[in-house]
């Protein structure tokens, strides 16, 4: 175990021929939503491991293009005073609805649970919808305008009508009612030929799952090869999102088999320095184009702000540090202060590998905050093991504001029930005047296998939809992102079983749940961190397919309705005793 340590810029950069790193450019986004945890979570083919030096020269280049990156990002946003609006208006802003929180229950495995599960799935799926500005509630009203358009249906609407379709066609032979089902027939609403050949495609991908889960692999093979003929990585999104969910099924019956096949385990996925930085490329390009992680950003920090309005010293406590954009955020707004000037602003990063990393943010963090005249300093509590984390490693001032940010971070300890443990206890030890969480709101944690599997493609096949939109100028870093992000992340959540399988998420109403055992209480984001989101998702060209909406007093991100990523904020009750 590694103690505390102040980060020493200096001696950082008098050492800085000696530093590996593999990043030849700075990795602008903390989306953190496909595998990328310089903190707890191991991060595949870390830069750290590579072996790849950087010259000072390139750490100059990249600490300027990070302070350039951050003032042409934020310094708009952040700057002007915040007009204070009553939550009427503000929610007449945003175009927020409320939502009600939904319980998920693990059910057991087989063809007629699967449907009966399956229409439970579709059931709470369109009861969940978020309504964007101008967005119409009646799901054929919204297919007939897509047509009229001459356009494709979304993905999501093609997944919900081959979902219907494979259950149609089971329960002929299953005798299950349709009554409760709210969707109508595929052949009604798919009109066009491409229309119906995605259905087809993705009832056949359902199909693939079910024989996998019944352990029918040669018939699950034929039904993929048939997918493999329909799909491809570079056609339509639902094409795409078909063609990695299919390398998926072919990895899993691998695994289980003992076999490799080309598409499956045979596949060879390579972290070379070449690798990394695509994933860069793409993750970076996601940051700028869509909206949803500078939006969580900008709620998450704006609520920090609110909660150390009065301080004089502040400190961060960062989870999943990353590239330490979010710190900017919180950074430009303490050094505009007028009123209670801020003496001291310090950042604590946690990590349990990829130190290099780590401090290569920290060297950028300090380049910022001395163009800001802002009194700062960065620490690092490394430690080998989540558990030998301690409140005694952060040298926790009584005079400090302190205030805990952890954003994708949680999601990679959900397999490990030790570790969030015993993360939440030592957090509850330092008692922080706020914890922001930012987590994705998906359900793919089941250990039943066929819920996992249609709960994913659900929610990459939001994902294809958004990426395919907002890269849309830039087709070779998306396709570059989805064979390096997407299809890594499917192939664990799919593939993967038991502690083998490291991505996981669950919804908001798991975490209340958790998050209660340890007295924390949820609280209402401020109409300033409502404000801001409302900022910064008009700032997007694609501004207007991003659906701001809020679950109880969490803000829930979302695409074109469906919510993808919430952000809440918690405080710990003072006469709980957990």
């Amino acid at each position: 175990m590694l103690p505390s340590e102040q980060f020493d810029s200096t001696r950082v950069q008098n050492e800085s021929k000696g530093i590996q790193n593999g990043d030849d450019e700075w990795d602008g986004t903390d989306i953190g939503l496909f595998g990328s945890n310089t903190g707890f979570f191991e991060a595949q083919g870390s830069a750290a491991e590579l072996g790849y030096a950087l010259s000072e020269n390139e750490i100059h280049r990249q600490i300027q293009d990070f302070k350039e990156f951050c003032n042409d990002l934020y310094v708009d946003v952040v700057s002007p005073p915040f007009q204070s609006c009553d939550d009427d208006e503000i929610r007449t802003i945003l175009g927020i609805s409320s939502q009600s929180s939904e319980q998920i229950e693990v059910e057991q495995e087989g063809s007629y649970v699967l449907m009966e599960r399956s229409f439970e799935l579709l059931r709470r799926h369109g009861g969940k919808r978020l309504r964007s500005d101008g967005e119409k509630s009646n799901a054929d009203s919204q297919t007939e305008t897509t047509h009229s358009r001459g356009l494709m249906m979304s993905t999501e609407k093609i997944i919900e009508l081959a979902t219907e379709n494979f259950i149609q066609s089971m329960s002929k032979s299953k005798e299950i009612s349709l009554v409760r089902h709210p969707y109508p027939s595929s052949m009604t609403l798919a009109r066009s030929a491409d229309d119906l050949k995605a259905v087809q495609l993705v009832h056949n991908l359902l199909l693939s799952a079910e024989k996998v889960d019944e352990k029918k692999y040669e018939r699950a093979r034929k039904l993929l090869e048939e997918c493999d003929r329909m799909s491809s990585s570079a056609g339509t999104p639902i094409q795409r999102l078909v063609f990695y969910f299919t390398e998926a099924l072919y990895e899993k019956m691998d695994r289980e088999t003992g076999s490799i096949s080309p598409r499956g385990m045979g596949k060879k996925i390579l972290h070379s320095l070449e690798d990394l930085q695509r994933t860069n490329r793409f993750r970076l390009s996601l940051h700028k184009n869509q909206p949803l992680s500078q939006i969580a950003q900008f709620a998450g920090m704006q609520t920090v702000i609110e909660h150390v309005a009065e301080a004089r010293k502040v400190h961060v406590i960062d989870l999943g540090i990353r590239s330490g954009l979010q710190c900017t955020i919180l950074m430009q707004a303490l050094a505009a202060r007028q009123e209670r000037h801020v003496q001291h602003l310090r950042i604590t990063a946690v990590g349990t590998r990829s130190r290099p990393t780590i401090e290569k943010t920290g060297r950028q963090l300090m380049a910022f905050a001395e163009s800001l005249n802002l009194n700062f300093s960065f620490h690092i509590v490394m430690v080998t093991d989540i558990l030998d984390l301690n409140e005694r490693l952060f040298e926790l001032d009584a005079d400090e504001a302190v205030a805990v940010y952890s954003a994708y971070t949680l999601m990679y300890m959900i397999g490990q029930a030790d570790w969030l443990e015993h993360i939440m206890r030592v957090i509850k030890s330092i008692r922080p005047c706020v914890m922001i969480v930012t987590e994705l709101e998906a359900n793919t944690n089941s250990p039943a296998f066929v819920r996992r599997f249609v709960e994913a493609l659900f929610f990459y096949g939001v994902f294809f939809d958004s990426t395919a939109e907002c890269l849309k100028n830039d087709e070779r870093i998306r396709k570059e992102g989805e064979s390096t992000c997407f299809s890594s992340s499917i192939r664990d959540i799919v593939a993967a079983e038991e502690s083998e399988r490291k991505i996981r998420h669950v919804r908001l109403n798991v975490w209340r749940a958790f998050f209660a055992r340890f007295g924390l209480a949820e609280v209402e984001l401020g109409m300033s961190s409502l404000y801001q989101a409302n900022l910064v998702r008009q700032g997007f060209p694609s501004g207007g397919s991003c659906t701001l909406g809020m679950n109880g007093k969490c803000l829930t991100i979302g695409w074109k309705g469906t919510p993808l990523c919430t952000v809440s904020a918690w405080k710990f009750l003072r006469d709980s005793d957990v």
